[in-house]
């Protein structure tokens, strides 16, 4: 019987150093640095009223991005996405040939909550949902959306209050360290109000982005 007991012990011991520790798990925080490439699928109406057939369109941008992960479970966590892109606006239809008309800057954070599917692995895919704020800042008009509208224009455009979705995968370099790979479709809806000398135009813009990014993130 002792020899048995001392043959389980020992197989216990092997069985509990050659257990796969869980690379991410419970309490931990992840901290990631993204490059990121937002493209809008933009929609717009038109420029009411001066302008009825004509439309606007969103340019691409590339910016940096930090996002923080808390792990709930091994399995559940929450992400923060932090980052802010400068877009220019085009016009479109019967706006097409004054090319770019404004520009703005959006700041979008983004909170998920998310299901990690492998947590003991080295290659950890994850889903994910949740909501986002964005807020539009330093708008401004250029001389050609000036010039199609009689004066000085002042350009503002309606904060979002939307939906979101992401898929991503980590690799890891390290125990601590490790390569990310994500993208999120963002629902982003405004409305830019164009007031000229008191003379009010306003356009509604779908621009719902759909965000690639690529990374590194470290473990905490």
């Amino acid at each position: 019987m002792r020899s048995l007991l001392i043959t389980a012990a020992a197989a216990a011991t092997i069985a509990a150093g050659l257990a796969t520790p869980a690379y991410a798990e419970q309490g931990d925080w992840l901290v990631r640095l993204r490059g990121i490439y937002v493209a809008p699928q933009d929609d717009s109406g038109p420029v009411l009223p001066a302008v009825p057939t004509g439309s606007v369109t969103v340019e691409d941008a590339i910016v940096p991005e930090l996002d923080f992960t808390y792990f709930f479970t091994n399995n559940i966590a929450a992400e923060l996405i932090l980052a802010t892109s400068p877009h220019d606006i085009s016009g479109a239809g019967a706006l097409s040939g004054l090319n770019e008309i404004a520009d703005t800057m959006a700041l979008p954070p983004t909170l998920t909550l998310q299901y990690h599917f492998m947590p003991n692995a080295k290659i950890r895919p994850y889903v994910g949902a949740g909501v986002n704020w964005t807020i539009f800042y330093s708008e401004d008009s250029k001389a050609s959306l000036d010039t199609a509208l009689g004066g000085a224009t002042d350009v503002s455009l309606d904060d979002s209050f939307g939906w979101a979705v992401q898929a991503g995968i980590d690799f890891d370099i390290t125990e601590r360290v490790f390569l990310n790979l994500d993208v999120k479709y963002i629902d982003i809806d405004t409305t830019a109000t164009l007031d000229t000398a008191g003379s009010i135009n306003t356009v509604d813009v779908q621009i719902d982005p759909i965000v690639f990014g690529v990374g590194f993130g470290m473990r905490f």
